[in-house]
């Protein structure tokens, strides 16, 4: 370290010209010099020169490193590179998500003398409750909103893979949103929804006379997706002969509608999801591993709310706000102990529907454990009905087997889906979520095929049913 340790008056002159918030640190964690755009974010607050970053950002009284979290800085040093972070700060504004990136500056002696640390602010989430964007405070929820601070600002096609109410569609928003895409179109393609018959169609348009009831030509989501984001919403759920012109579309980038030989260029993002095991549906032959290798290209796993820890209760007072905006509800301690000892199997949409109808239950402004559904206060109960109800024997009355029959135990899981089916081998297959050709195979394996049937999707029957 050179004797005289006070930075460059060009440096700090460079600092003023930069449009993003920006500070020069020392080595000691102290602000040097924070450029205007810095300040205007700062209006009525105290200035910032001389006080430590982890004091202003964080209202700590150690380094970030010390209380926790992850410092940028104690990592520059380490490495002698530049870092980047996403932290949670208090701003004027309130706790707010900001992408850290932090710069060493070098000495003449080659020496770590500086830091500038730049700040952009994450809009799309919060770290208190609000009523809109992306809220959590857990690990597992930083964790997953890094990932999306990292890949957003480029194009590389997201999938986003976790279990069915956890919000998926709401993350695929944040990556459009918080995307140089963001002024343009964000296009939801529920492939759950489509019928192999209307896929193409719907996704990829059509001209006038292409197919009977096709009166005019008609763009189609992909069109309407351009310069924005396409994303595919269950996209284990798109039918195989689909799964080829969707590879082809990203690819080549280009497309044609249905009736068409005209090739049309797609200028999209893709970002993709799903609840479905993906790789296990390329080992059934049900996915195709050429598309799931486009698709995968930043996967983003979606933590379930059960292992959110400590963002239920931000959770709840944003969806109060929403499901009841013209009331000030709220929950009881009981009713609140209630709900953080329920396990959520359907996540952030099951904890919205418990919470709308306790709000319609509720006559006053205080939720209380009488208020909510028998399901969310006595799970135990709810779980032993469901089994009773669905034939399944209890742990008492099931028959004694070698727990290592597999072929046995898989055996009668097919027979019971088989025995409650009602309906052509097509839609059996995918109901679970397998091609039809794969479950004739584990059928024939399993001897419960009896016959042919009617044909290759019509009647069929099981021995023993």
């Amino acid at each position: 370290m050179p004797p005289d340790t006070r930075p460059l008056p060009e440096l700090v002159s460079f600092l003023e010209t930069l449009p993003e918030p920006h500070i020069l640190c020392d080595r000691d964690y102290r602000i040097i010099a924070a450029n205007a755009a810095y300040r205007r974010s700062w209006p009525e607050a105290r200035s910032v020169i001389g006080r430590t970053c982890y004091d202003v950002s964080h209202h700590y009284s150690v380094p970030c490193d010390r209380a926790g979290e992850s410092c940028p800085l104690a990592r520059s040093l380490q490495s002698g590179q530049r870092e980047r972070v996403l932290h949670l700060h208090h701003t004027p504004r309130g706790e707010e998500y900001v992408n850290i990136e932090l710069s060493p500056v070098r000495d003449a002696g080659g020496e770590i003398a500086w830091f500038i640390e730049k700040m952009e602010p994450m809009h799309v989430a919060r770290g208190v409750s609000d009523h809109r964007g992306l809220i959590g405070r857990s690990p597992a929820f930083q964790r997953m909103l890094e990932l999306i601070a990292r890949v957003a600002p480029s194009d590389a096609s997201v999938l986003l893979q976790g279990e069915s109410g956890t919000g998926k569609e709401l993350l695929a928003s944040a990556v459009h949103e918080a995307s140089r895409r963001a002024e343009g179109p964000f296009v939801v393609v529920d492939c759950s929804g489509l019928p192999e018959t209307l896929f193409e169609s719907e996704v990829f348009g059509h001209e006038r006379g292409a197919f009977t009831g096709a009166t005019a030509r008609k763009p189609g989501l992909v069109e309407a997706a351009s310069g924005g984001t396409l994303f595919l919403d269950e996209v284990g759920d798109i039918p195989l002969g689909m799964q080829v012109k969707l590879l082809r579309l990203l690819e080549t980038g280009t497309y044609r509608r249905v009736g068409s030989t005209e090739l049309r260029r797609a200028d999209i993002r893709l970002v993709s999801a799903t609840h479905r095991p993906l790789k296990r549906m390329i080992a059934e032959g049900g996915f195709r591993q050429d598309l799931y290798f486009r698709i995968n290209t930043f996967p983003i796993t979606v933590p379930p709310l059960r292992e959110r820890e400590g963002d239920l209760p931000l959770l709840i007072d944003s969806l109060l706000e929403r499901v009841a905006p013209k009331r000030t509800l709220s929950l009881s301690p009981a009713a609140l102990r209630v709900l953080c000892n329920y396990p959520f199997p359907g996540n952030v949409r099951e904890l919205r529907n418990v919470l709308e109808r306790a709000s319609l239950m509720c006559d006053g402004e205080l939720i209380g454990p009488e208020h909510l559904p028998e399901e969310v206060l006595h799970p135990e109960r709810e779980s032993a009905e469901s089994r009773f109800a669905s034939g399944s024997p209890s742990a008492a009355d099931a028959p004694v087997r070698d727990p290592l029959d597999l072929e046995e135990v898989q055996r009668q899981a097919m027979l019971r889906a088989v025995r409650a089916h009602r309906g052509s081998r097509r839609e059996l297959a995918h109901r679970l979520g397998i091609s039809e050709r794969t479950l004739y195979r584990r059928l024939k394996a399993l001897g419960l095929l009896d016959g042919e049937g009617g044909g290759e999707s019509g009647a069929w029957s099981v021995e023993g049913s």
